[in-house]
């Protein structure tokens, strides 16, 4: 009759198997360092997106508070000494302030609650949190130069470039 003999517990293993060895940890490290590099162009692309989302967010914003303004002054709508030659407002300022509606009674409107304020473009001062660049009827449609006649469009003062190669300005 055989006996079995049962195996030693340290045999077939080389020392005390309780920690990882040097190539394990090596191994993972470098998994670690190759998802970590993947994830960080992805991660910056996403910020990108969403400063731009909110560039076009401000801008469509902006545009359309114009836009009222200009409707509302040519249908006689607003007070006349609200409103310019051009039928444009003043500034960007006088979009956030309560205009006097014409006829009879107290009534007013604001275009906007606040001015927003261009996420691409650090702010000048914390007074003066309108950053962005403004054109006049009788500026050039690409000027970088504002009139200072009154407020026709609006624009980043961005230079740099969008994720579909355009100037953030040109938008």
């Amino acid at each position: 009759m055989r006996t079995i003999v049962p195996p030693h517990p340290g045999a077939g293993r080389r020392g005390d198997s309780r920690g990882l060895t040097l190539i394990e940890l090596l191994v993972v490290i470098a998994i670690v360092g190759i998802l970590a590099g993947a994830v960080m162009p992805l991660s910056r692309m996403t910020m990108q997106r969403m400063r731009e989302a909110e560039l076009r967010s401000g801008l469509r914003t902006l545009r359309n508070a114009i836009d009222a303004f200009n409707r509302d002054c040519v249908a006689k709508r607003l007070a006349s000494d609200n409103c310019t030659k051009d039928n444009y407002p003043e500034s960007l300022e006088q979009l956030t302030e309560p205009l006097k509606l014409t006829g009879t009674g107290d009534k007013t409107r604001k275009y906007l609650r606040r001015i927003p304020r261009d996420p691409l473009v650090p702010t000048e001062s914390s007074e003066n949190m309108n950053n962005w660049g403004m054109r006049s009827t009788s500026d050039q449609p690409d000027s970088t130069q504002w009139g200072g006649e009154n407020v026709y469009d609006v624009y980043s003062k961005s230079d740099a470039t969008a994720l579909d190669d355009t100037k953030y300005s040109a938008w």
